[in-house]
């Protein structure tokens, strides 16, 4: 769901970006509770991990794909604020690197694809852990929901910003209708790959997952015929470092070789587009020149070696930006406990 530049005008283009830019602010200062020396490197692994699967567009429908937007994973494994300024990054990296997205609508993306999906997701998510069993397998059913409501929520999103600011003279019921159909689709599949995530996560390491927090209800003894609280079974707290390694593996894995097979179909919102005519004002990429653009390295001639070259370049710059902005954060942090 990249909104390409020349879909939306350049006021409404711009107040997207103000409304982008104040949701990173807040998300910055939102991060510094967030985040920990566990969780800080965890959270550039999230954006890299959604870069990659980002990646994959798989079929939803005769001539159209979908792919992960990322929103709720990132919530719900590092928290919604961190999850925002994942997201950002990852659209960032895609933009300036690969051409994918459009730069004047980067606000616009971030507005869409990160505060709406989070805000709605986590919202979620977080109702229905409190209403759900306190177990494991609740963490994992909420970010199936979470996931699945979070991508129709943000193809509304920009269908309410393509009613206020559209280039294009085409009736708003119509793209409403054509946007949350194809991406209620391609929300079960955001949901499927939210869910096995946070799953696999959730089985080896309950204690990074921000979602997880406080399910465990705490252990009581009785004693004298009272109960009193018992020391609780040790959670994991060593380094999380063959959890980020072999997510990291994974990523390149994602990324370097299994993008290849990826749909070449257009996705929801490129489909919806060309289908209702929205796209007639769109305009050459202003970083179509990046060696990186469309996602292959120019000067490599065979496409699974250019693209997969790509992939990988892309996990590795989206980990170190993220895991970079995740430290200073981290590091703001600890200089303001310590004043």
């Amino acid at each position: 769901m990249h909104v390409p530049d020349g879909f939306i005008n350049a006021p409404v283009s711009a107040a997207a970006g103000v409304v982008a830019a104040g949701a990173v602010a807040v998300g910055l200062r939102g991060a510094r509770k967030e985040l920990d020396e566990r969780t800080a490197p965890l959270a550039g692994l999230v954006a890299a991990f959604i870069f990659a699967v980002q990646m994959l567009n798989f079929p939803v429908a005769a001539g159209t794909s979908g792919h992960l937007l990322g929103g709720a994973l990132a919530a719900i494994l590092v928290g919604p604020w961190t999850g925002v300024l994942c997201i950002a990054v990852v659209l960032l990296m895609q933009g300036i690197l690969f051409a994918d997205g459009g730069l004047t609508a980067l606000g616009v993306n971030i507005t869409v694809m990160g505060v709406v999906t989070v805000v709605v997701a986590y919202a979620l998510f977080r109702g229905l852990v409190l209403v759900l069993p306190r177990t494991r397998r609740s963490v994992t059913v909420a970010s199936f929901a979470a996931a699945l409501v979070s991508v129709p929520a943000a193809a509304a999103a920009f269908t309410l910003i393509y009613a206020i600011g559209g280039t294009t003279d085409v009736p708003v019921s119509k793209v409403l209708t054509a946007m949350v159909g194809v991406h209620v689709l391609i929300g079960v599949g955001e949901a499927v790959i939210t869910m096995l995530t946070v799953g696999a996560v959730v089985a080896v390491r309950p204690d990074l997952v921000y979602g997880a927090r406080g399910l465990t209800a705490p252990l009581k003894l009785r004693v004298d015929g009272e109960l009193v609280d018992a020391t609780p079974a040790p959670v994991a707290t060593g380094s999380p470092r063959k959890l980020w390694i072999g997510g990291v593996v994974t990523a390149l894995v994602l990324a370097g070789f299994v993008s290849f097979y990826a749909s070449a179909s257009p996705d929801g919102l490129e489909k919806v587009a060309a289908d209702q005519g929205i796209d007639k004002n769109v305009g050459q990429h202003a970083a179509a020149d990046s060696p990186l653009a469309d996602y292959g390295v120019k000067g490599v001639e065979a496409p699974r070696l250019s693209g997969g070259l790509a992939g990988v370049i892309g996990v590795g710059a989206t980990l170190a930006a993220g895991t970079g902005a995740f430290w200073v954060v981290r590091r703001r942090k600890s200089a303001s406990l310590e004043a």
